[in-house]
């Protein structure tokens, strides 16, 4: 996870504050404009088969009961103005977006003109608003309204009809704040779900991959829901799109579904319980095919049974998230609160009537601006999880850094010991050997060391051990490498040096070791040390070397300590040896 992770989590903090006081506001400032939602109980009249456009009905209007018979005909509504007390003038219809093939609305004067408008499947013209609805506005004359007919050809059904009047001055500002609303959602929910993917790469884990399909599902059903789309595809105005919605409504609550089940680990449900909610959640999904495609038939009793599935699907993830929850798991806490307004949300919808709220939006508004929150809380809560994992994961890389290094360390000297050091230079040697840089190997051992442990104590022969390590440690750089092999033994590694000047540095170390001061350890005694060096051939490595270094200084050992002798590898196999008194 990069740094740029914490960058969104902190956007992403703000977009759910800004969410928060749209929800607060939002619902407020609808209830001040001013408009008036049609009764259900309008007078009807209705005919078997489709009739042209702007044709009377054939049968005289009835104001009793509901319409029936129209669903694969036309249907025929009388808005009568002197039962709602609404101005007679400047008005406009505002129809909510449902399944039917073509609608005609006239505006009946009192001088007995009706002035006609209408649109049809794939072109609402100018009619279409942000919000899923439709507006007709009554042509501005001296003469007042009387009555609104409307005339729908194949209407799906007569109860998932909403309508309400209003001014035209508070329409213009319905329509602006609408869009505005919707488009502010539909922005953070693509940018929610842009955020998801990158986190489920990042991690490698299901759920936010889900949560990322869950919040582009909810962008397309938002866009086509609003008729924002209609800016570039006008041709899907009308039951297309409704349908569409439908099916896209489900299978958001599918991929929601599976974005909660997958976050909690198996472990921590009970089996039945896990296979139950992805069930329901399938088949919320696979319900919603048949019902987009649905225009005849009882629509309101599988929107019913599809209105219980979701609540129950709600109520199991609700259980399972409990049950996490309870059991120890901080994703499932920081699911349920993302879940809250959601589920709060379905369950004023059900309940409580809504379609005045948000400018006409209604419930599907208040669907999105929940389905933002849930989505914005989640990729927060995710982001601040995985900054809490991120950090616990550069501890242990540290913690892990750290044992490997002191894995390769002397815990006496703090050099490297033999397994570090011969990491280290392998490839040293193996510029040395591919003839960019020359290399050499010194051994070190400290003559009599034996000697100073009998007379001294052996902390006083680690202090003399220090004290050296502490001469070569100054030499220390990228092409000078020391290390401790063991009780007296040191080794030097250096590259960009020949034979020759190898032999004068080791010669230089040899009297500033000899020269260090070991009074305080041992007294007046002296410390001398004897170094073999070997120096690297094309078919050169660490072993090859090392055999030639301890020849050499099993040789400055045989010629009396305290020297150093180089060897060069001979064309014959042999050594010849030098020494340097």
């Amino acid at each position: 996870m990069t740094d740029s992770h914490g960058g969104w989590g902190i956007w992403l903090r703000r977009a759910m504050l800004a969410l928060a006081a749209l929800f607060a506001i939002g619902p407020g400032y609808a209830a001040q404009a001013a408009h008036w939602p049609l009764p259900h109980s309008l007078c009807h009249a209705t005919s078997a088969t489709v009739q042209p456009p702007r044709a009377a009905p054939r049968s005289p209007y009835s104001c009793n009961g509901t319409p029936t018979g129209y669903q694969r005909g036309t249907l025929w509504l009388r808005v009568d103005l002197d039962t709602i007390p609404v101005p007679r003038n400047d008005l406009v219809l505002s129809i909510h977006n449902t399944r039917f093939d073509a609608l005609s609305v006239g505006f009946v004067y009192a001088d007995g003109v009706t002035a006609w408008q209408g649109v049809r499947g794939g072109d609402f013209g100018t009619h279409w608003r942000p919000g899923a609805q439709i507006a007709f506005a009554a042509p501005d004359r001296e003469v007042p309204l009387r009555s609104i007919v409307l005339q729908f050809d194949r209407l799906t059904s007569y109860d998932l009809l909403r309508m309400r009047l209003a001014t035209q001055g508070d329409g213009a500002l319905e329509v602006v704040a609408l869009a505005a609303c919707v488009g502010a959602a539909l922005m953070l929910l693509f940018i929610a779900a842009l955020y998801n993917i990158s986190l489920s790469f990042a991690v490698r884990r299901q759920f936010p991959a889900w949560q990322a399909a869950w919040a582009g599902c909810m962008v397309i059903w938002g866009a086509v829901w609003s008729q924002l789309n209609l800016f570039v595809l006008p041709g899907m105005a009308g039951s297309f799109s409704a349908q569409l919605c439908t099916g896209l409504s489900c299978l958001a609550v599918m991929l929601a579904t599976f974005g909660a089940i997958t976050a909690l680990d198996r472990r921590e449900l009970p089996v039945a319980l896990r296979i139950a909610t992805l069930a329901l959640g399938i088949g919320i999904g696979a319900l919603g095919v048949p019902l987009s495609f649905m225009r005849t038939g009882p629509l309101e009793f599988w929107a019913s049974v599809l209105g219980m599935m979701v609540l129950a699907d709600l109520t199991a993830i609700t259980l399972s998230l409990t049950i996490a929850w309870r059991r120890g798991n901080a994703l499932a806490r920081d699911f349920a609160a993302a879940w809250a307004v959601p589920m709060i949300t379905l369950g004023v919808t059900q309940f409580l009537p809504t379609d005045r709220l948000f400018w006409g939006g209604g419930s599907q508004m208040l669907v999105l601006l929940a389905a933002t929150w849930q989505t914005i809380w989640v990729s927060v809560s995710a982001t601040r999880r995985l900054r809490r994992l991120r950090v616990e994961r550069d501890h242990a890389l540290r913690a892990e850094a750290i044992a490997h290094d002191l894995a390769r360390r002397d815990p006496l000297t703090g050099l490297r010991n033999r397994r570090g050091f011969t990491e280290a230079v392998e490839p040293m040697i193996a510029c040395a050997v591919a003839g960019e840089s020359p290399f050499a190997l010194l051994l070190i051992d400290v003559d009599r060391f034996k000697v100073v442990n009998d007379t001294h104590g052996h902390d006083a022969g680690d202090q003399v051990l220090c004290i050296i390590a502490r001469e070569l440690e100054r030499w220390e750089g990228a092409l000078c490498l020391p290390a401790r092999f063991g009780g007296e033994e040191f080794a030097m590694a250096l590259s960009g040096l020949h034979t020759f000047a190898a032999t004068q540095f080791a010669e230089r170390l040899r009297e500033d070791i000899a020269a260090a001061d070991y009074a305080a350890v041992i007294g007046g005694g002296d410390i001398t040390v004897s170094i073999g060096i070997a120096t690297a051939t094309e078919d050169a490595d660490f072993q090859s070397l090392y055999r030639q270094a301890d020849r050499s200084l099993y040789e400055a050992k045989r010629r009396g300590r305290d020297c150093v002798v180089a060897s060069d590898p001979q064309p014959d196999g042999d050594l010849a040896v030098g020494m340097v008194a």
